[in-house]
């Protein structure tokens, strides 16, 4: 038997429909953006050295999409080269918010360093923020079908239980079935990550998550995403940056000698 084209014996691609969409942009509001600059200015005039610093990128519960906030938590270790993030701190970080705030992604700096872009380190913290993140930003974004070889459909009341064995899947109906297809829901989530240094600079990435609810078939992207800022006429008023200049006190602390094993590789 001769194929005119490899297409001919290509399988059937499972039918999908598009629900929603997961951001492919970086929205944050002018607020944020400068809080998060302000921040590292802060670390340098307090504690008369450059180092690296992590925080939260905060989002209403309505518009989880959209950084409206920069969160401060208290940071495990601060030094030149190096930060991590665990699901322990991001949790008890979480409760300590108000309610109507979620936590959509988070924010470090890179100090001083001539290294912009996500270091190795960098992509591990990704992920463990995308995985706490991820049960409060899913929706579902689309609906899949599931390919079953077998089907063995069955009415109630009218079938054996070794009739059972037949088939990959069994569907039992009070009519008569000939033909089905199941579409799972698939969730989809995302993760904001941002990295920002001294003189000004900053580089972003969306992480992803996709996982079918039936199967539990789960994927994971990125995407280098662009950052689009908007003004919310919110302010960064004196008052305030006095307030973040105590927070950045009491949570940024410098290491001056971190561990060999724990300087980040490059």
């Amino acid at each position: 038997m001769r194929f005119k084209s490899l297409r001919e014996i290509e399988r059937e691609k499972p039918l999908e429909i598009k629900l929603d969409e997961l951001p492919h942009e970086i929205k944050i509001d002018l607020y944020a953006k400068e809080k998060a600059f302000m921040i590292s200015e802060l670390v340098r005039d307090i504690h008369e050295e450059s180092v690296e610093w992590y925080g939260f990128t905060l989002a209403s519960k309505e518009k989880p999409e959209c950084i409206i906030d920069i969160g401060l938590p208290r940071n495990e270790q601060n030094v030149q080269q190096y930060t991590s993030i665990n699901p322990e701190m991001i949790e008890q970080y979480q409760e300590s918010l108000p309610e109507y705030l979620i936590i959509n992604g988070w924010i470090h700096s890179h100090a001083s360093l001539e290294f912009k872009r996500f270091s190795g380190t960098d992509e591990e913290n990704n992920i463990t923020v995308l995985e706490y993140v991820s049960p409060s930003l899913k929706k579902p974004i689309a609906k899949k079908e599931v390919k079953v070889k077998k089907w063995s459909f069955w009415v109630e009341s009218a079938f054996r239980d070794k009739d059972l064995r037949e088939g990959n899947v069994c569907l039992i109906t009070d009519v008569p079935v000939s033909t089905a297809r199941l579409l799972e829901t698939i969730y989809g989530s995302f993760c904001f990550c941002l990295v920002i240094g001294d003189d000004g600079w900053h580089e972003q990435q969306i992480y992803y998550k996709k996982r079918g609810i039936l199967t539990g078939e789960t994927f994971y992207d990125t995407h280098e995403a662009e950052l689009a800022v908007f003004d919310s006429g919110r302010k960064l008023f004196r008052s305030e940056i006095t307030t973040l200049a105590e927070k950045v006190r009491e949570n940024i602390r410098p290491v001056t000698s971190p561990p060999p094993e724990q300087i980040e590789r490059m």
